[in-house]
């Protein structure tokens, strides 16, 4: 396969499950923020942060607002990881490999990008944001399905899941990483009602809250919660789960192409980093330092796919 047809299925798929992530992240810091009687800069700062354009947002705003940050996240074009952007890169990408994809797969992403331009033309007020989130996720959600039940389970399937499940990792171990920031100011919260709720959000933003009950009966602890995202390899946007489908994926690349690179290593020393660490040694060493270096660890595996299988534009 050329080096560009896989690195546009690659992205493609990092975009297209980007758009949906980072609206999960903003309903994570939306749902947080409902916590507190008035609206205060920790509100949105650490959705900011875990999305990594807190000095973009900065070079643009000059105060922090919710209003202005969930428009920044939503639809600003300045902002190279926002919504619209994300989803307008995804579709480029895949109009770039069109002729790799079924036909609706590519009609589906085309009218996901159409429908949801629409709807993020107008400013996304708190009113509006629920709706607005949940018109994102049931389109990416169908865009997935028309991909999944048609597409040859090939090469071509294994560089787009690769780069949907490197993407998801990365994010939910962002809308993991909110939680510190929320909580960073107001230690005291830590182990209160507050507290139990910030963790019942995140699973909510993940679509993980009934799941979560039938593993754990319904005992909303801080610990279980993590555990339940990070190690948990039944849990679909768990990391453990993401770097189960990761190593599977380039197991049948090896096996296509008769040998493996640097990021077959790098993958499987991640899978069974996951699979030995308990979560009180995550806790016990600090969740925040544990998701920064495994973020990090993320960002490196995405790099060797590129160089190892030659990616190129």
């Amino acid at each position: 396969m050329l080096g560009r047809t896989a690195n546009g299925l690659f992205w493609m798929s990092r975009y297209l499950e980007r758009a949906e992530n980072t609206a999960r992240l903003i309903d994570a810091g939306f749902r947080m923020s409902l916590t507190r009687s008035t609206e205060s800069e920790e509100d949105w700062d650490g959705v900011l942060q875990s999305a990594g354009v807190r000095e973009l947002y900065a070079a643009k705003y000059e105060k922090l607002s919710g209003a202005d940050a969930m428009d920044f996240l939503m639809r600003d074009k300045t902002n190279p990881s926002s919504v619209i952007n994300c989803l307008e890169f995804g579709r480029n990408n895949a109009r770039m490999v069109r002729t790799a994809l079924t036909r609706e797969a590519w009609e589906s992403i085309n009218e996901t990008w159409l429908d949801l331009r629409t709807v993020l033309a107008r400013k996304v007020t708190h009113a509006t944001l629920p709706d607005v989130i949940d018109a994102i996720k049931r389109r990416v959600a169908h865009m997935r399905g028309a991909f999944s039940g048609t597409q040859l389970r090939d090469e071509l399937y294994n560089f787009a899941m690769l780069g949907s499940f490197i993407e998801r990792a990365d994010n939910t171990a962002r809308i993991l990483d909110v939680k510190y920031y929320v909580l960073l100011p107001s230690l005291l919260h830590v182990g209160g009602s507050m507290d139990n709720f910030h963790w019942q959000s995140i699973l909510r933003s993940v679509s993980a809250f009934r799941s979560y009950s039938w593993v754990y009966d319904a005992e909303y602890k801080p610990a279980n919660i993590a555990h339940f995202l990070i190690v948990n390899r039944r849990m679909p946007r768990s990391l453990a789960f993401c770097y189960e489908q990761i190593n599977s994926n380039l197991a049948h690349l090896a096996r296509d192409y008769g040998g493996q690179v640097a990021a077959h290593e790098t993958a499987a020393r991640t899978r069974n980093m996951l699979l030995t660490t308990s979560i009180d040694e995550i806790m016990d060493k600090g969740l925040h330092e544990f998701l920064e270096g495994f973020i990090l660890s993320n960002d490196t595996l995405a790099s060797e796919i590129s160089d190892g299988y030659r990616f190129y534009k």
